[in-house]
């Protein structure tokens, strides 16, 4: 067996996974919340920026703690198409879950099955990417540990899907977004502890990417999308914010006729 280590980097992977998790958490559930207080278009666009974000922070996190990720005796590459399809897996089926919530008539049975699915996508994106790992050897899971994986991303979905419906202050979204991001760390290091490889040494090339020529630029990328696209919406005005706006400008306006 080769011996794994989840931080060969120290504690900056977990440490910077983690922030990545909280960050798509807190914007997504601000965006979800934008969302259930506007109609039409704005409804759909709002939304859609919220599953974007959450998609995005989930895929980031679960990369970026694969940057510190070794496996004693292989060098490890990644497939790019695989990479790549994890991350659309991601956006959609989170999308498909928040589209659920944001339209569903009955609250209960819309966040439970957005939570189911928002879930599974989760866990689906999960060993999509792990999936993509090429290494010189055999990978092998230890199903309990999978299995409480899928449970720990269903969970957490669902809470942050009931925070998007019942919370509305921005510290209480903070908080939630802070447990949202803790939740879905646990559950990718409990998949990476359900992972033991048995090495085959050998002196071929491996296919695929390394992480610093791949991952890292891309993760880098869709950071820095998630950290603009978090001051967008801080300075963007709520819709309470333009009705009060309207209503000010209102009798300057009447009289002025």
């Amino acid at each position: 067996m080769g011996h794994l280590d989840h931080a060969a980097l120290g504690w900056l992977t977990p440490a910077l996974s983690y922030a990545m998790a909280c960050t798509g958490a807190a914007l997504g559930l601000r965006c979800t919340v934008r969302a259930l207080g506007a109609t039409g278009r704005s409804r759909r666009n709002w939304l859609l920026t919220a599953a974007t974000a959450i998609g995005t922070g989930i895929w980031t996190m679960h990369f970026v703690a694969m940057l510190g990720f070794r496996v004693g005796g292989t060098d490890i590459r990644y497939d790019v198409p695989l990479t790549l399809m994890s991350l659309l897996v991601a956006m959609a089926v989170v999308c498909a879950g928040v589209f659920a919530v944001g339209y569903g008539r009955d609250r209960p049975r819309a966040l439970l099955l957005g939570g189911l699915t928002t879930g599974l996508g989760v866990a689906s994106m999960h060993y999509l990417g792990m999936a993509a790992v090429r290494l010189h050897g055999d990978v092998a899971y230890a199903p309990t540990r999978v299995a409480l994986s899928v449970v720990i991303a269903v969970a957490a979905a669902t809470a942050a899907l009931w925070a998007a419906l019942n919370i509305r202050s921005p510290l209480a979204v903070t908080l939630a977004s802070l447990l949202m991001g803790a939740a879905v760390s646990s559950m990718h290091y409990t998949g990476m502890f359900a992972v033991s490889v048995r090495v085959t040494p050998s002196g071929e090339a491996l296919p695929g990417a390394t992480a610093m020529q791949f991952i890292f630029p891309l993760a880098v990328g869709l950071g820095s999308y998630l950290f603009l696209t978090s001051a967008f919406v801080a300075l963007s005005p709520t819709a309470g914010e333009r009705e009060a706006s309207a209503s000010a400008q209102q009798p300057a306006g009447s009289a002025a006729g």
